[in-house]
């Protein structure tokens, strides 16, 4: 499963590296698609998603960590806490991404 998120997530980098550089003179730049509500859609849908996952992920963690030692939830509650709002404000992050776009 690793191998392919990574072997995704490598692909996915080079496809946008890919549009980003492929940019010509102005002229024809500014004459084509608008392409910034795809982009910033984008950002907003890969930031909640994984942000989701990634919060579920840790939650579930710290629960089961309280189920096997409840005398810890003290002790497991606030770095829970913490790493949550990390991982809330990168999705917040990259909501005012898109919204600059």
């Amino acid at each position: 499963m690793k191998s392919v998120s990574f072997i995704l997530s490598t692909l996915i980098g080079l496809f946008i590296t890919g549009l980003a550089f492929a940019s010509g003179d102005t002229a024809t730049a500014t004459s084509g698609l608008n392409l910034a509500p795809i982009g910033a859609g984008l950002i907003m849908a890969f930031a909640s998603g994984l942000g989701t996952l990634a919060q579920s992920k840790a939650a579930a963690a710290a629960l089961e960590g309280i189920a096997r030692n409840p005398e810890a939830a003290s002790k497991v509650q606030t770095p829970m806490i913490i790493a949550l709002a990390f991982m809330e404000s990168l999705v917040i992050f990259a909501f005012i991404i898109a919204i600059t776009l």
